[in-house]
């Protein structure tokens, strides 16, 4: 690897999913006042709100839309509209 190209504030840096506490570590540059401690480590903290652990489409949570349902649930709501 080159020298002198990554940032001088490229460290590992731990990241926490605020909706499940999940923490994950990894490198980043991003800055943080707060630290956390993990498994004996203490590292710079970043919050998130949502990360792969908590996102709908990651974990399989989303809400699927059947568009020929949808179609049918209104032709029938409005059927008795029709002439």
């Amino acid at each position: 690897m080159k020298s002198g190209i990554h940032p001088e504030n490229y460290r590992l840096v731990a990241f926490k999913d605020m909706s499940n506490d999940d923490v994950f570590i990894t490198k980043s540059t991003a800055n943080s006042k707060e630290t956390i401690d993990v498994e004996g480590v203490e590292y710079p903290l970043i919050k998130l709100e949502i990360s792969r652990t908590s996102h709908p489409y990651y974990t399989g949570k989303a809400k699927l839309v059947d568009t020929a349902g949808r179609i049918d649930k209104f032709k029938n709501k409005y059927a008795k509209f029709k002439k």
